[in-house]
């Protein structure tokens, strides 16, 4: 195991994407360095009002600590009060058309610091449209199941699981690929694995946003979008992992909530008009598929 190998990895997956991003966007990623008192600290690569990103944020955050919370270790009680050291990069993009979908990217390292190390990766990347296209969704799952090769169809299958509001009882969005508490193999494959989670992530997103970048739209298009991105926040602040472990475990909480959209919209018990673009999401895209098999 070694922990500086996996956050020099992720220092650089961090440069990649925010180098590819500003280059599609037009628009400099403002950086914001912080330090932990308790130990550790991060870089928040942040996007707002750019030429397509309405908001969004690539950061990359090494916690360690003493003892890691009960709060924290929710499943694992047998690493309560332990050391640790936590690190990962975190991605989520909002862009401003409502035709090209919110993005999601996530890698994360944990290990407790010990005399016995238990360790981990987790990780994955899921896709969040607002108007359905088939060729935006295979095109991403396609480039998923490459990245993770004969794992994508259990991966797929726990991204569709994780990513599911179940106070409502549908998914956030398309799904994608999904991993946690990932040892089994040794180090050298685990850690090969999430590497190519990060590095397939441009291939799997920026096509998609150089399609429908220009697609025209207006007011109805763009409720339609905040409102779905009520959803986005739901999940994120009563489900996602990573944030809740980052705002127990004392993580800095602006970096934490840069998930969040500029912009969201609740409506009392609203449904779509049948027959509509937006109830077509509801029909053909929010429910499990097997985007690669199905024609």
């Amino acid at each position: 195991m070694n922990a500086q190998a996996v956050h020099e990895c992720l220092k650089g997956l961090q440069e990649r994407i925010v180098a590819a991003l500003e280059a599609v966007d037009g628009t400099t990623f403002r950086a914001d360095a912080w330090q932990r008192p308790e130990g550790g600290g991060g870089l928040s690569r942040i996007l707002e009002a750019g030429g397509i990103f309405e908001r969004g944020g690539v950061n990359i955050s090494r916690v360690q600590g003493k003892q890691l919370p009960p709060s924290a270790s929710a499943g694992r009680p047998q690493l309560a009060g332990r050391p640790y050291d936590a690190m990962g990069v975190s991605l989520v993009l909002h862009p401003r058309n409502p035709y090209c979908p919110t993005v999601h990217l996530n890698t994360r390292f944990f290990c407790t610091t010990d005399e016995k190390p238990a360790w981990w990766f987790g990780g994955g990347m899921d896709l969040t449209p607002y108007y359905g296209f088939e060729e935006d969704a295979r095109h991403f799952h396609a480039t998923c199941r490459k990245a993770v090769g004969e794992h994508y169809p259990h991966f797929k299958h726990w991204c569709d699981q994780y990513f599911h509001l179940k106070h409502r009882n549908e998914p956030r969005g398309i799904g994608g690929i999904f991993f946690d508490d990932l040892s089994e193999g040794g180090f050298k494959a685990c850690f090969g694995l999430a590497r190519s989670v990060g590095d397939h992530f441009l291939e799997a997103y920026v096509p998609i946003i150089e399609r429908r970048r220009q697609t025209p739209y207006g007011e109805k298009e763009r409720g339609f979008q905040a409102y779905r991105r009520g959803r986005y926040v739901e999940f994120n602040l009563v489900y996602d992992r990573g944030t809740l472990f980052g705002l127990q475990s004392g993580g800095r909480t602006e970096s934490i909530l840069m998930s969040l959209p500029p912009r969201a919209e609740w409506r009392y018990d609203w449904k779509p008009e049948p027959g509509s673009a937006e109830a077509r999401l509801y029909s053909d895209f929010l429910r499990p598929r097997d985007w690669l098999g199905e024609r």
